[in-house]
């Protein structure tokens, strides 16, 4: 039976191993709160990194990168700021916008994939 929470994750149970082979120290997984979701925090070179992973097994729907809107977007900062207050950290800290796409069984992460007020980088 198909059931996406389950694909998704698994997939970024994939992706967390994946980051954490790359030197990425990830410190939470799904974090929620009013404002959004956010898929994987972790620490890699001195930032805290926030990231949303999207998978596609192909491109029928389009490509994974596509899903991550301008909504989108705005939904992960959001929540990256109320991860920030919660956690007693300065908006001044050294953060980034990861995305990492899974199609198929290939990964990709795009580093810096957005910035709060820039939009796309892909």
């Amino acid at each position: 039976m198909y059931n996406k929470r389950v694909i998704g994750n698994d997939k970024e149970q994939l992706v967390v191993k994946h980051l954490e082979s790359l030197g990425y120290h990830v410190l939470t997984t799904n974090y929620f709160c009013q404002a959004g979701e956010i898929d994987i925090i972790a620490k890699e070179k001195g930032y805290l990194v926030f990231i949303e992973v999207k998978y596609r097994s192909n491109v029928k729907n389009g490509y994974p990168e596509e899903a991550v809107t301008k909504r989108k977007m705005h939904a992960i900062i959001k929540t990256a700021n109320h991860y920030l207050l919660r956690h007693g950290l300065s908006f001044d800290s050294p953060c980034r916008f990861d995305v990492v796409v899974l199609l198929g069984e290939q990964i990709k992460v795009y580093e810096n994939a957005f910035m709060i007020d820039e939009g796309y980088i892909f």
